[in-house]
């Protein structure tokens, strides 16, 4: 499980207040987020609105996704596509094109079509879980 620090969303008073209540990886952030009780109650235990929890754990759950990296991570901030909800919004033909588009620009190889269909087919299935 990548750490929270991956997270870009995250601001750095909130990142120190996580650590303390032992939110280290995604995968932990996501388990005490799961259901709106545990959202609040982590929103209230580090001073950050249930908001900010849920763009969080939208960050999360793309970190999660199966072959997912450093580099995905960067490709995608430079598509435009900072969580599950973004890609969720687009078809996978338009999927594809923006992060196409982001390789282009950041001078790198574009993910193979199997890499990419299969980012959007698991951000279909964890919008139906």
């Amino acid at each position: 499980m990548p750490s929270i620090h991956e997270l870009t969303r995250i601001e750095p008073v909130h990142l120190e207040r996580l650590d303390h209540q032992g939110v280290f990886t995604t995968g932990i952030l996501l388990e005490v987020s799961e259901t709106t009780t545990r959202r609040q109650t982590l929103a209230d235990q580090v001073a950050a609105t249930t908001n900010d929890v849920l763009a969080w754990r939208d960050e999360a759950l793309m970190l999660n996704l199966a072959g997912f990296g450093p580099e995905e991570h960067d490709l995608f901030m430079q598509a435009g596509i900072e969580g599950l909800r973004d890609i969720l919004g687009l078809s996978l033909d338009d999927f594809r094109a923006r992060l196409d588009q982001a390789a282009v620009e950041l001078k790198v190889d574009s993910p193979s079509d199997l890499a990419t269909a299969g980012w959007w087919e698991q951000a279909k299935t964890l919008e139906d879980a």
